[in-house]
């Protein structure tokens, strides 16, 4: 068990997200970044999606009740267990009364702290995530707070400490570029918009500005134009869709994204690379490249082949 000592509410327990929901008006929720919630998962050997607690603010510092083997993803910042730093990516052994500190990453916007077998909080709907905008899920459906306690789903399981992996960072993305390229597929109103728009939207940099949260990114850029006034009725949308408002600065939407929508679509973050948009903190500039359904496809293949790949070797690293 631990107990919460220093945090924000928006802090919250965090899987992969509700599937399956939306046509009930149900948004997904999960963690903003799948891809170092898996991984850290896979250092504990937990299933690949178990709960864990998402930390977007920091420093963020618990205080363990029992002995308890943990792992940090998502963060190259200093970890602290007591008074001793700790690598990232890596598991590690804590005591009943020692303290963890977690604190701000040099480039990622969100760290997870992992407990074996997953947090242990209520399922809901087939997810362990906090909706917070529905108050549900996760820790009495919201974000955390100090003097919380969670429990972890296996707290006595045997683990074998001192082992980690290379950030997936230096394999997929550089978190230190001041403008990072997203993938993006053109989507259903992308031709609405002007010749000029169109090509801007490929051509440019596009703040991330302060308003941006889990329910989306907010953009800033030279707007975009439509090339006739558009009123749409409300239809499906899910994270990873570019919609664009009246005011022309488009907004990503987020894990915490609503089912629905009027906007119109300009474009889609590939699946592949979501977890990179949920590491790029406000104040950060992003750059869309234009991708086809193969590229997308083979970049999500890819993704998964890492996964495996990294699953083994953690097994292996265990059984030596």
């Amino acid at each position: 068990m631990i107990e919460i000592e220093k945090t924000t509410a928006l802090t919250s327990v965090q899987d992969l997200g509700r599937s399956g929901c939306l046509n009930y008006g149900v948004g997904r929720a999960g963690a903003m970044d799948p891809l170092a919630l898996q991984l850290g998962n896979l250092l504990l050997g937990n299933a690949p999606g178990a709960a864990a607690v998402e930390i977007p603010l920091f420093p963020f510092r618990v205080r363990f009740l029992e002995d308890c083997a943990f792992a940090v993803s998502g963060n190259d910042g200093d970890i602290l267990l007591d008074d001793e730093v700790l690598p990232p990516w890596w598991v590690a052994q804590a005591r009943a009364g020692q303290t963890l500190t977690v604190n701000a990453s040099r480039y990622s916007a969100r760290a997870y702290l992992h407990l074996p077998g997953g947090v242990d909080v209520p399922e809901v709907l087939g997810s362990r995530s906090t909706q917070l905008r529905g108050a549900f899920g996760g820790f009495e459906g919201r974000g955390l707070q100090k003097g919380d306690r969670l429990r972890a789903a296996e707290p006595a399981r045997a683990m074998k400490t001192d082992v980690g992996i290379a950030s997936p960072w230096l394999r997929f993305a550089d978190l230190s570029s001041q403008v990072q390229p997203v993938r993006v597929l053109p989507a259903g109103e992308h031709l609405a918009y002007t010749a000029d728009s169109r090509a801007r939207f490929w051509q440019q940099d596009w703040k991330i500005t302060p308003q941006s949260n889990r329910y989306g990114y907010r953009l800033e850029g030279e707007p975009l134009v439509a090339r006739q006034t558009m009123e749409m009725r409300s239809h499906g949308i899910v994270p990873g869709v570019i919609q664009v408002p009246h005011n022309g600065q488009p907004i990503i939407q987020m894990s915490d994204a609503q089912p629905s929508g009027g906007y119109p679509k300009f474009a889609t973050v590939i699946e592949a690379d979501l977890w990179l948009l949920g590491q790029i903190p406000p104040g950060r500039r992003i750059r869309f490249i234009e991708c086809n359904f193969e590229q997308a496809r083979e970049a999500w293949h890819a993704q998964q082949a890492y996964l495996q790949q990294v699953d083994k070797q953690i097994k292996q690293l265990r059984q030596a």
